[in-house]
């Protein structure tokens, strides 16, 4: 089993996920690109202890970037929305 905070890379703290936060209960998190659902679910639980009802994830490609004459590429990463259960509240930017 992997470790949870190896898993959970960042929160992703934009407007859309302000907006989804606010209205649908839902949190957007930065993940291991080889992480699952059932991963991804256990990990939330244990280090912000609440209760996770869904899990969706994303896959994103890396885009290519020109340097010059030289071609690079940005890494693939992967994205997941929580849904957290009714009642339940994740506040890890409100004290700032």
């Amino acid at each position: 089993m992997k470790d949870s905070y190896s898993i959970l890379a960042a929160p992703m703290l934009t407007e859309k996920g302000t907006a989804m936060k606010e209205t649908d209960n839902k949190v957007m998190f930065k993940v291991a690109k080889d992480a699952n659902k059932i991963e991804i679910k256990r990990a939330v639980e244990e280090i912000f202890k609440v209760k996770v009802e869904r899990v969706a994830t994303i896959n994103y490609k890396g885009k290519l970037k020109r340097f010059g004459r030289f071609e690079g590429k940005r890494s693939d990463w992967k994205k997941a929305i929580v849904t957290l259960k009714k009642g339940e509240k994740l506040d890890f930017i409100e004290g700032i």
